[in-house]
């Protein structure tokens, strides 16, 4: 049986690489805005992408970073600026091409 030592050597060490996969992870779940803006450039058209939806959206990654910034927290940190940048791509777009 383990100590309690190694069981809390154990947890951390299991955090810590969890940690490191959410920052993967949660920076790579980010590309859907940037996808999306990539392809409202492209064809130049907007019209069944859905301006409240996306900024609830942008409120919603904007919470999360102010959270993760809060919280000191990189992973939130770096994923959401990622998305709020990505989320504001999307809507300029929607702005602009949208008819």
């Amino acid at each position: 049986m383990k100590d309690n030592s190694t069981q809390i050597e154990s947890k951390t060490k299991l955090f810590s690489y969890y940690e490191k996969y959410m920052f993967v992870v949660g920076t790579l779940g980010q590309l859907l805005f940037y996808i999306q803006g990539a392809k409202i450039f492209i064809d130049r058209a907007a019209k069944d992408v859905s301006l409240p939806a996306f900024v609830l959206g942008l409120v919603s990654v904007s919470s999360w970073l102010f959270y993760g910034i809060l919280i000191k927290n990189k992973a939130l940190i770096v994923a959401n600026i990622c998305a709020v940048i990505g989320a504001l791509f999307v809507i300029i777009g929607i702005l602009i091409y949208s008819s």
